[in-house]
């Protein structure tokens, strides 16, 4: 079906305000709707979170009578089943929409085209496809847990012109200028969880937290994931918290140890690897099963290396700062069996754009789902 200038610009402004769902909706996605009557927009919304009402619930709203006869532009399939709230096509059909255009039939194998299918057999007027990979990267952690029941993975890491992301020591603030740091903040912010090594642990004592002035309030914080084998993380770190829990993953099965750290830790065992490490298949596969959509690491090259070499990560945001720690300083990825070229690990460059004083890359191994 072709669509007009006008359909596109309408949905631009429903994707805009989808994007302020960008901090809070987890587990959900993040979804507006914009209600047209008459070349005018006479309502609209944004799911704001979890529970509350869908973006189609919210425009429906704000333009009461005036829906009758209207087109709703969603940026999302309005959903066609009772969850926490009433399927929304039930909504949209009561209130006389009489046209819905959808950016993107829903990944939900519970949804899958049935949402409009079912406006369409009470006569609604339907379309899908408008900006649709602009809706898709609103949401990649929700489509592709929907399609693989696994989170979208996102590796953020910082380094030198010479490749280095820390000096022999371990030291390593700040290797980038302020407005890189927050930039990874806001990374933090849209994620649905933190992983680290415990290795990260010991070094840095780190938050994790995610912090922006810009939008105190309204930021979901995320989940703070250790991996941590043999269990060995202190109780008295900054990650010991009960406002903002932390869960650690161990291969230890020993109840006395994991009763003695319970205080300050949500501690849960998975398979380990053969060399004892945890079984980094197992984590993503937990990870998904706790419905977490966006997942940021945050890690040294040990952890970074072996996600590498499992090709476990779809995208890498690597910062790079105009300055150079030496080949004394430790590097990205710890890879000690890549011996020959043709061994090595490609990646191709998505976005490159200057964040302050530093470069952010954006790279993919390979398209994962």
């Amino acid at each position: 079906m072709a669509f007009t200038l006008e359909d596109a610009e309408f949905m631009a402004r429903t994707l805009h305000l989808a994007e302020r769902g960008l901090y809070t909706t987890d587990p959900n996605p993040r979804v507006g709707c914009v209600i047209v009557k008459d070349g005018q927009i006479v309502g609209e919304g944004w799911h704001q979170q979890a529970g509350g009402p869908h973006a189609e619930i919210e425009a429906l709203r704000e333009s009461g009578v005036r829906a009758h006869g209207a087109t709703a532009y969603v940026s999302l399939e309005p959903c066609c089943h009772h969850g926490k709230t009433p399927p929304c096509t039930e909504a949209l059909i009561s209130a006389g929409i009489s046209r819905v255009v959808a950016a993107m039939k829903d990944p939900n194998p519970r949804v899958a085209g049935e949402g409009l299918k079912k406006l369409k057999d009470a006569g609604v007027e339907v379309a899908c496809g408008l900006l649709e990979n602009a809706a898709a990267t609103l949401n990649p952690g929700f489509c592709k847990r929907m399609k693989t029941g696994r989170p979208y993975i996102r590796s953020k890491l910082a380094m030198s012109l010479d490749g280095r992301t820390a000096l022999a020591s371990g030291e390593s603030k700040w290797i980038t200028g302020e407005d890189a740091r927050r930039d990874a903040h806001r990374l933090r912010a849209r994620s649905s969880a933190i992983l680290t090594g415990i290795g990260t642990v010991l070094q840095d004592n780190p938050e994790l937290t995610a912090r922006l002035p810009e939008a105190a309030g309204e930021v979901l914080q995320p989940v703070r994931v250790v991996l941590d084998s043999r269990l060995r993380i202190p109780a008295t770190i900054r990650l010991a918290s009960e406002r903002n829990r932390t869960t650690v993953l161990t291969a230890v099965s020993d109840k006395e140890r994991i009763q003695a750290l319970s205080a300050g830790f949500d501690i849960e065992s998975l398979p380990a690897a053969l060399d004892g490490r945890l079984n980094l298949t197992a984590v993503v596969d937990w990870l998904g099963d706790r419905q977490f959509n966006e997942v940021l690491v945050e890690a040294g090259p040990i952890l970074n290396g072996a996600l590498l070499r499992e090709n476990l990560v779809d995208e890498w945001i690597v910062y790079v700062a105009p300055v150079v720690l030496g080949d004394q300083a430790r590097g990205l990825f710890y890879l000690p069996d890549l011996t020959r070229m043709a061994e090595r690990f490609e990646m191709t460059i998505s976005d490159v754009r200057q964040v302050g004083s530093d470069l952010k890359l954006t790279l993919h191994r390979q398209k994962c789902f």
